[in-house]
């Protein structure tokens, strides 16, 4: 890795999103916009999207002289690891993040542990994540939780883990956070409301941060009783007592 004379070594930002459209002002540090507008060099998911954030910023980038680098799950280590090597000494570069934080169910993670064995600064800023949100809204345990990703897309894989982590919920007064991709949202619910037991507690969150946020938390039981549409909509689920 190449450094400066006149500086230590390079930082590695971690740049939040927004969870929903148009809320930049509303959810992001001025300190997100202030780095943003001194860095030539970014990893994003999305690159398109990356754009259209910063562009979406107005701070006057020109989006053709900025430098953006892929990283997805099926980047290769090498790539990134390559790539953080021959940033121009002096320069820094940022993550931005497909919505929330980057680093947090997050490919960023990679380049994250790769920039800390290079011997890069990193430096997270802060913003909005939908997992902390979620648990901050819910007042299921605080103190003690695990957020678990994704679970199984086949059904009776996903109805045994969530029976599994009710129980593991039941036993250590754990909560247990997961979520879906939005259009298996529903799917994803109607297996909760038949697998669990009726006084386990529920917490739905969806659309954080937007107009439309939604965040309730009610037995299995409660939950039995409303009719609810998830479809294609952000959630995340908890889980506890």
């Amino acid at each position: 890795m190449s450094e400066s004379t006149t500086k230590g070594p390079s930082t590695l930002f971690l740049i939040p999103t927004v969870l929903a459209e148009g809320t930049a002002q509303q959810v992001l540090s001025p300190q997100v916009a202030e780095v943003i507008g001194q860095l030539d060099y970014f990893f994003a998911e999305e690159l398109r999207t990356a754009r259209r954030f910063i562009s979406g910023l107005r701070l006057g980038r020109v989006i053709q002289d900025l430098t953006f680098f892929e990283l997805t799950k099926k980047t290769a280590e090498a790539d990134t690891a390559a790539r953080l090597r021959r940033l121009p000494a002096g320069k820094d570069i940022g993550i931005l993040s497909e919505a929330g934080c980057p680093g947090v169910a997050d490919p960023g993670a990679v380049a994250v542990r790769i920039a800390h064995q290079l011997g890069f600064r990193v430096v997270p800023l802060v913003g909005p994540s939908s997992i902390l949100l979620a648990l901050m809204a819910s007042g299921l345990n605080g103190q003690s939780f695990t957020f678990n990703g994704y679970l199984p897309i086949d059904q009776a894989d996903r109805r045994k883990v969530v029976l599994q982590l009710e129980r593991d919920s039941r036993e250590s007064r754990k909560t247990q956070i997961f979520m879906e991709t939005p259009f298996r949202n529903n799917h994803m619910l109607a297996t909760i409301l038949e697998a669990c037991q009726p006084d386990t507690l529920l917490c739905i969150a969806s659309n954080l941060t937007a107009p439309t946020e939604f965040i309730r938390t009610r037995t299995v039981l409660q939950w039995r009783k409303q009719k609810l549409d998830l479809h294609k909509i952000p959630t995340i689920f908890l889980l506890g007592y």
